[in-house]
C-alpha cells in the first residue's frame, strides 16, 4: 500500500466520532463572520449596519486576486462591523448578524436531487467557484479558483482529492465521504474539467475502509477517477506528501508549486463545496465540523453555519468536560489552542478538540540527547533540532540558510522528541522572523 517516502509518525488515531452521522446544528441567535478566513487579502465588507440579508447573500468581496468572497450564513439584520478575536486571540474585523428566521436566496437549489451533468466551459466553472467563495477546507483555506489558474508554463495532469484526514480525532471528511459520495465524485469531475485534465484520484487512508469501499464502488460510474488506499501515516495530508504517495513525484523546493509536477490538490470538503456551488448555485456558508475529545459526552459531526460561536457546538456535544485543560481549533498536531470558546467557526474550521488537563500540559523540557529522531520523522528532510537551536539563539541568517521556510509545521519533530523540546515553537518563531526579513528584502528590490 502506498505512502510518502520521507519521515512521518503514527500518533493514535482517536477517531471517536467516526460512526456519528452528520447532524445539522441549530441556528444561533447571532453569527460573527470574520472578513479574514482565507489565505491572502481579507475580504472587504459591502454591507452596512442595519442591512437585511438572506442565507447566501454576499456580504464581503475579495480584497485581491488571492482572496475570497464571503456570504451570509443566516437571514437577519447586520448589527455591526467590529473586531473579534480569532483563534489566536488577535482582533480581526468581522460582520455581526442578528438571526431572524432562515430565508435563503432564491437562486440556491435546496433540493437533494443529484445533478451529474455539467455543461459549463472550464473558465465558466472557475468563475463560478470564485463567485461562491470556495477555499481549501482542509485547513489551509487557499482560494480554490487560484489553484485552478496555474502560472504560465505550468500544466496540470491530474486532480488529487485529499480524503486522508490524517490529523488525529477529526472525522468530518470521513463522514462526508460516507454520506455524500456521489456529490464528491461529481465535484471531482467538475474540478477535472476546470483543470482540463482527464485523471482524478481520491486518496483515503486505510483506517477508513468503509469510505474506500463505498467510493471505489461509486467511482465506477465516473470516467478517469481512481480511489487510492494509502497506509496510515501522518502528515500524509500535506500536499507534497500526498503527491509523493499517490503519483510518486516529488515537488521541488519552494517556491515550486504542486502543479509543477502536474498535480492540483483539493480537499474532500472542497470537492463537495464545488459540487454545491456549480450544480446548486450554493455559496460556501456552512461546513461540517467535528467536536470531540476523550471526555466529551457525545463526540459529533455537525453541519454548521459559518460564524457560529464554537461554544454552541461544544454545548451540542455535551458541554465542556470538567477535566478539560485546553480547547483546540483543529486537531492535536496542527491545531491551535483558542483563548475563548466564543471564537466563530470559519471556512477552515475542521474540528474542535477538548483535551483533558493531564494530556494538555507540556512535560518539562530536557536537553537534547542527540538521538536524531526529529530528523528521521521530518517529512521535509530538515534538521528540526538545528533549526530550533538556531532560532532560540536568534541566528536568523543561518536559520534561513538551513531552509526553515520549507517547514510545513506538522509537529512530527516535537511529537517524537524524547526530551520534550519545544522544537516546533522555536521553528515557528524562526519562520515568522525569516519570513519578515525576506519580505523586507524583496520590498527594497
Amino acid at each position: 500500500m502506498r505512502t510518502f517516502k520521507i519521515g512521518g509518525v503514527h500518533p493514535a488515531a482517536n477517531k471517536l466520532s467516526a460512526d456519528k452521522a452528520i447532524v445539522e446544528l441549530a441556528l444561533p441567535k447571532q453569527v460573527i463572520i470574520p472578513l479574514s478566513q482565507h489565505i491572502g487579502a481579507p475580504a472587504k465588507a459591502i454591507v452596512d449596519r442595519g442591512a437585511k440579508v438572506k442565507v447566501g447573500t454576499k456580504i464581503a468581496e475579495a480584497g485581491g486576486f488571492v482572496s475570497a468572497d464571503i456570504f451570509s450564513s443566516v437571514s437577519g439584520t447586520v448589527k455591526k462591523i467590529d473586531a473579534v478575536p480569532d483563534a489566536s486571540g488577535y482582533p480581526k474585523p468581522a460582520i455581526f448578524i442578528d438571526v431572524e428566521g432562515d430565508e435563503w436566496e432564491e437562486s440556491i437549489d435546496r433540493t437533494a436531487t443529484l445533478v451529474k451533468e455539467c455543461n459549463l466551459a472550464p473558465e465558466e466553472i472557475v468563475n463560478k467557484i470564485k463567485a461562491a467563495g470556495i477555499v481549501g477546507m482542509g485547513g489551509a483555506t487557499f482560494p480554490t479558483h487560484v489553484k485552478l489558474m496555474p502560472p504560465p508554463g505550468l500544466k496540470p495532469e491530474c486532480v488529487i482529492i485529499n480524503g486522508v484526514e490524517c490529523e488525529p480525532y477529526l472525522t468530518a471528511d470521513h463522514r462526508l465521504m460516507l454520506e455524500k459520495p456521489d456529490e464528491i465524485l461529481v465535484g471531482l469531475a467538475i474540478l477535472m474539467k476546470a483543470a482540463k485534465v482527464n485523471k482524478g484520484y481520491i486518496a483515503i487512508e486505510a483506517n477508513k475502509p468503509d469510505a474506500i469501499e463505498l467510493l471505489t464502488d461509486k467511482s465506477k460510474e465516473y470516467a478517469g477517477i481512481e480511489i487510492i488506499p494509502l497506509q496510515v501515516k501522518y502528515p500524509q495530508g500535506g500536499e507534497k506528501q500526498l503527491i509523493d504517495a499517490v503519483i510518486n513525484r516529488q515537488v521541488p523546493a519552494p517556491p515550486a508549486l504542486p502543479v509543477s509536477v502536474g498535480a492540483i490538490i483539493q480537499n474532500v470538503g472542497t470537492a463537495f463545496a464545488v459540487y454545491e456551488a456549480v450544480q446548486k448555485n450554493k455559496p460556501l456558508f456552512e461546513r461540517v465540523v467535528t467536536v470531540t475529545g476523550k471526555s466529551v459526552a457525545n463526540p459529533s459531526n455537525f453541519l454548521t453555519r459559518i460564524g457560529t460561536p464554537m461554544n454552541l457546538l461544544i454545548e451540542a456535544a455535551g458541554g465542556v468536560p470538567e477535566d478539560t485543560g485546553k480547547v483546540i481549533s483543529g486537531g492535536p498536531m496542527m491545531g491551535k489552542a483558542v483563548v475563548t470558546v466564543n471564537v466563530p467557526v470559519t471556512k477552515g474550521s475542521s474540528g474542535i478538540l477538548l483535551m483533558p488537563e493531564k494530556e494538555s500540559k507540556r512535560k518539562e523540557e530536557q536537553p537534547c540527547i542527540r538521538c536524531a529522531k526529529c530528523v528521521s520523522v521530518c517529512p521535509m528532510g530538515l534538521e528540526p533540532y538545528l533549526l530550533a537551536t538556531l532560532s532560540a539563539n536568534k541566528d536568523w541568517e543561518r536559520v534561513e540558510k538551513e531552509c526553515v521556510m520549507y517547514c510545513i509545521e506538522c509537529g512530527s519533530c516535537q511529537y517524537t522528541c524524547p526530551s520534550h523540546r519545544y522544537l516546533l515553537d522555536y521553528i515557528r518563531l524562526g519562520k515568522t522572523t525569516v519570513g519578515g526579513i525576506i519580505r523586507a528584502r524583496n520590498a527594497k528590490k
